[in-house]
C-alpha cells in the first residue's frame, strides 16, 4: 500500500493517534491478538451495534491467504 505523498501518511498517523487516545483498549486488543499470532482456522467475529439498538454481525474463518496479508499487514506497520 503506497500514500500519495508524505502529507497523506503523516495525516494518517495523526489520525490513528487520536484514534488510540479515545479508544486506548483497542490497539491493546489488536497488540494481544497480534501477539499470540493468527491461526488458520480461526474464527474472527465482529458485531456492529446502532444507538437505537439494532446488531449488524458477521463472522469470517481465517484461511491461508487470510493469514499472508496479516503477516504482510503486521510487516507493513512495524516499518
Amino acid at each position: 500500500m503506497a500514500f500519495g505523498n508524505f502529507g497523506d501518511a503523516m495525516k494518517l498517523m495523526g489520525a490513528w493517534n487520536k484514534f488510540r487516545q479515545n479508544h486506548p483498549k483497542f490497539p491493546a486488543f489488536l497488540k494481544a491478538v497480534s501477539d499470540r499470532g493468527f491461526k488458520e482456522n480461526m474464527v474472527l467475529e465482529v458485531i456492529v451495534t446502532e444507538p437505537d439498538g439494532e446488531k449488524i454481525e458477521t463472522s469470517i474463518k481465517i484461511n491461508a491467504e487470510d493469514l499472508e496479508l496479516l503477516a504482510e499487514l503486521k510487516a507493513m506497520s512495524q516499518r
